[in-house]
């Protein structure tokens, strides 16, 4: 394989029109990835969880929406302000079971809860309205264990 080196960068408006820059008009969905740490421990659960002990928790957020003018579906940097405001001032380096609703602080708790904070997110910022919505969540307790939270499951009776 060759690979060429570019010679010059293009230039909206002389080798691009800005109509262009709008590929589609599917609706489209990205991902991102963040970590926070935490530590909690579980009631009623016979085993070593029982105990306190903490985790380095990662969150992959699916989020899809409809091109816009210049052909971004979703943001990633308002993926990551979103989660930054909703969930890591919230739940970084804090004590889960102190600081989450009353329940159990288990994986599958606690993925339905940072989605419906993800969702209020949404609807403040007027995103919902724009057409973004969460598709799935996956909440990684350690790197081979997780729960996820898909679209259908959470929203009865949505478009």
């Amino acid at each position: 394989m060759t690979y060429k080196i570019p010679t010059d960068v293009q230039i909206l408006g002389r080798d691009i029109k800005s109509e262009q820059l709008k590929y589609h008009n599917k609706r489209v969905a990205v991902c991102k990835e963040f970590t926070f740490d935490a530590a909690h421990h579980l009631h009623c659960y016979d085993g070593k969880c029982k105990n306190l002990h903490g985790h380095t928790y990662k969150l992959v957020i699916t989020m899809s929406g409809f091109v816009n003018s210049i052909g971004i579906a979703v943001d990633f940097g308002e993926i990551k302000e979103i989660f930054k405001s909703a969930i890591d001032s919230k739940l970084d380096h804090q004590y889960l079971n102190e600081v989450l609703p009353p329940m159990n602080t288990t994986a599958e708790n606690m993925i339905v809860w940072i989605w419906e904070q993800i969702d209020l997110q949404l609807n403040d910022r007027g995103l919902s309205d724009q057409g973004h919505r969460i598709e799935e969540l996956k909440l990684y307790e350690t790197p081979t264990s997780y729960a996820v939270m898909k679209r259908e499951w959470m929203v009865e009776n949505d478009v």
